[in-house]
């Protein structure tokens, strides 16, 4: 559920492409302008004020918006221009380049998306870099890791809320006799079940285990499995249970941290899906509104671009 404030009557992308274009016009740029446009524009009017922008001024919005932007305002406004699944693809592979090496963010995009969703990557990824994201997936990272992520991109999984309770059961049988049964866990059994199955079955699996042996499958994630494989595998089965609440959790972690690049992430790349479902469970935790959070957070028209994301 999008929180994207959107203008009450239909909105003209050549106006406002002239207006953006008016915006930096003179000394230095009306930031405060280029944000009251693009932020409360979905992705097809943001694509389409591209393409109006490149016919009327012969330029690309993005460079002249790198040009006229600065800093983590930017680095947001840039992020947030892309189309939903360009802009994964982006992150993916920032994440994997060992320049950069964000294991967890390019972990936590691939591990919290649907396959349907997954699949627009792939052929965004394919398309931008000219290599396949299982190719790099393999490249730039190891062991259970990698073949966590890599069966989760090329298996097509059920999306539907339909459960089979018999298999749900044995796969929790199977997950307790691979892991906390075990002197040494079956990593390949974590990654069978947690990449093949839908978030629902996951969802049913989980509260199965916690039925059957007393503890949380989550616990035994944590207790069984390390590294970026715990990572990948946590991520999957949180956003099976509850998306909401995993992503409420990040954006404190972030906030608390002062990591912005993961606090623009997350609300960039949520706000056209699920926020108001994020935000709903933000004050359920936390006794404060998300908006409250980021308004003490962050700062300048960096936080008036966040803000007008999360909407009212």
């Amino acid at each position: 559920m999008s929180t994207l404030s959107l203008p009450p009557a239909p909105v003209c992308p050549k106006e406002d492409a002239a207006q953006l274009h008016r915006a930096f016009k003179g000394l230095g740029c009306d930031a405060k302008a280029v944000i009251n446009i693009l932020a409360h524009r979905d992705a097809a009017q943001r694509s389409l004020i591209q393409h109006e922008y490149r016919e009327l001024h012969s330029e690309d919005l993005l460079k002249r918006l790198t040009s006229e932007l600065h800093g983590r305002l930017e680095t947001a406004v840039l992020m947030w221009m892309h189309d939903p699944a360009g802009r994964d693809a982006l992150v993916i592979r920032k994440g994997l380049l060992p320049a950069v090496i964000d294991l967890d963010a390019a972990t936590e995009v691939i591990c919290s998306r649907t396959p349907s969703q997954i699949q627009l990557i792939k052929e965004n990824y394919q398309l931008r870099f000219g290599v396949s994201l299982e190719h790099d997936i393999g490249k730039h990272t190891s062991c259970h890791h990698k073949k966590l992520l890599l069966a989760y991109v090329s298996t097509l999984r059920h999306q539907g809320f339909e459960v089979e309770m018999e298999i749900a059961v044995k796969d929790a049988k199977d997950l307790y006799e691979a892991g906390e049964k075990r002197w040494v866990t079956d990593e390949k059994t974590f990654t069978r079940i947690f990449s093949e199955r839908s978030a629902a079955h996951l969802a049913t699996t989980s509260a199965a285990y916690q039925d059957m042996y007393g503890g949380s499958l989550e616990k035994a994630v944590k207790s069984r499995t390390y590294g970026k494989f715990q990572f990948g595998l946590l991520t999957i089965l949180k956003c099976s249970v509850n998306p909401a609440e995993y992503f409420a959790k990040v954006l404190r972690k972030a906030m608390k941290g002062n990591c912005d690049l993961t606090l623009m992430r997350i609300i960039v790349t949520r706000t056209e899906i699920d926020m108001q479902y994020i935000k709903a469970e933000y004050i359920r935790k936390y006794k404060k509104t998300l908006t409250d959070a980021v308004q003490a957070a962050t700062s300048g028209h960096y936080r008036t671009f966040l803000l007008a994301l999360l909407g009212p």
